[in-house]
């Protein structure tokens, strides 16, 4: 079958180019919502409606693309292709290593069509604002359930533990699901703290968490030591890591959503009602429900007080993804059963 041909599409006044319209991205959907076509439109409804462009705009952002659909090869850029649209830009990001490069910064919502016409299903952006990417202005929290527990241990976790914690040390939190089992939370904070601090704070309310409830909550970065239990997973807080962004697809059979929920809507929420023939819809009946988290930004310091607390009490810091350098003040990274010292 011939190429459907390509198409111009008017974005906000700007023209992107639609590339292969009806090639499958989803095939379980097939041409009945899977095409790249779907995809497209909805990165252009949620993009143009401000809901999107809201959660990206001036954010360092990397591309999880799928060119010939999500059964095909990924590929994920960290850094802005030499060629691109002249309304596409960039700001300067140093990586774990110390190495530097430049990175997509979106600025409008062409730049989001754009990328998704280059099979782009998953936006992740840094938790800064260009230029200043060094000092995040947003904790995010990934509660990752394990093998034993799904979206409805996660969303016990973050209703009954995580927000009520985050309010008692005057932060805000703004919940969305994962667009699979997990629930992302995030809190607003000042931009003044650096990543080594960012991610101390987010151990210190993971451990508070931990302590709260062991039963259902481990800060365990060894799968052998996490049991059925939501892990608290605090190395997306580790610099160059991300989340998916709100309202950004995902690569699952039916399309699933990476979306913000008020808590009402969270506590009744199945994960796999929210696709991308289903979240336009819903932005249409109420309000992005992170729209106004830039006006929350809070301070860090009562976190970093627990983080005080915890170095008082023996509780450094843990271990970092094996790709980083050797950080300092962190322990070994040794999976605990192959750690002969510790079995002396």
């Amino acid at each position: 079958m011939a190429k459907a041909p390509a198409e111009e599409l008017d974005v906000d006044g700007v023209a992107v180019r639609l590339s292969n319209p009806d090639k499958i991205y989803y095939p379980r959907l097939g041409a009945d919502g899977g095409r790249k076509r779907d995809l497209v439109e909805y990165y252009r409804t949620v993009a143009s409606g401000g809901a999107l462009l809201g959660a990206l705009r001036d954010r360092p952002t990397f591309l999880q693309r799928f060119p010939d659909g999500v059964e095909g090869e990924e590929i994920y850029q960290k850094r802005i292709a030499a060629k691109h649209p002249d309304h596409v830009q960039s700001t300067g990001i140093t990586f774990p290593s110390g190495r530097t490069a430049d990175a997509i910064r979106v600025t409008n919502a062409a730049d989001i069509v754009w990328a998704a016409n280059l099979g782009t299903i998953t936006f992740h952006p840094w938790p800064t604002i260009a230029p200043d990417n060094d000092h995040p202005d947003q904790l995010r929290i990934d509660l990752d359930p394990q093998p034993g527990t799904d979206f409805a241990d996660a969303r016990t976790v973050a209703i009954d533990l995580v927000r009520p914690l985050l309010e008692e040390w005057g932060l805000t939190a703004f919940a969305k699901t994962s667009g699979g089992r997990g629930i992302h939370i995030y809190a607003p904070i000042e931009p003044r703290w650096d990543f080594i601090q960012t991610r101390r704070a987010v151990i210190a309310i993971a451990r508070e968490l931990e302590r709260r409830d062991p039963e259902r909550v481990t800060t365990s970065w060894w799968k052998e030591e996490r049991g059925e239990r939501i892990f608290i997973d605090f190395n997306q807080a580790a610099r160059d890591r991300t989340m998916a962004s709100a309202y950004s697809a995902r690569k699952t059979p039916i399309a699933t959503v990476s979306t913000p929920l008020t808590w009402d809507e969270l506590a009744d929420a199945d994960p796999d009602d929210l696709t991308i023939a289903t979240v336009p819809d819903l932005l249409t009946k109420r309000p992005d429900p992170m729209g106004d988290i830039a006006d929350h930004r809070a301070s860090l310091e009562p976190v970093l007080d627990q983080v005080a607390r915890d170095e008082s009490a023996g509780l450094g810091d843990l271990p970092y993804p094996p790709s980083y350098p050797k950080m300092p003040g962190e322990p070994k990274r040794v999976q605990p059963s192959r750690d002969t010292d510790r079995a002396r």
